[in-house]
């Protein structure tokens, strides 16, 4: 993909829900402006020291701390990945040989999806505890778009070192 798609503009006015929610949907979309397009081979080049910076390992880094977030702290979902951080810090950035970026997008764009539908039920003063900490709902989306939007910076760099798309 080296064309520029559409993506969603925040608004610039609004209330508070539409303004926070419409800066995470524009960085989630250039996530997959970013990622779209190359190959799983382009998609897991190593460009910087870290071979777990790659446009493949953020993509699916980006899923689990939507799903974790939404899905666990504000949802109450069952925090299924636990074991397996627990015994490997770096695990969701390991995406498994043979997936494609179209599935690793489809997986983040659905988990965003869920997240959406989580967040729209809820107050932003509403508070959710999890392992001791209390967290309102604004803080999570706040969090949230503070995370994507740094990756989004490091997608930006490897997608240029990759095949020279640049913009933001």
């Amino acid at each position: 993909m080296t064309e520029r798609p559409e993506r969603p503009q925040a608004p610039l006015t609004g209330d508070e829900r539409e303004v926070l929610t419409g800066l995470l949907d524009y960085h989630r979309a250039t996530v997959a402006w970013k990622a779209g397009g190359l190959t799983a081979d382009q998609a897991r080049q190593v460009h910087l020291p870290s071979e777990l910076t790659t446009v493949a390992g953020l993509v699916a880094h980006l899923t689990l701390n939507e799903w974790f977030w939404f899905g666990v702290v504000v949802d109450g979902e069952e925090d299924t990945w636990e074991e397996k951080l627990g015994q490997d810090p770096d695990a969701e950035f390991r995406v498994p040989p043979g997936t494609t970026v179209e599935e690793l997008l489809a997986a983040y764009e659905k988990q965003c999806a869920r997240s959406r539908e989580i967040i729209g039920k809820r107050g932003f003063d509403d508070e959710v505890t999890h392992k001791d900490e209390t967290f309102n709902v604004r803080w999570v989306l706040t969090h949230m778009i503070e995370e994507t939007a740094r990756h989004v910076g490091h997608l930006d760099v490897l997608r240029e070192l990759t095949d020279g798309l640049t913009g933001e």
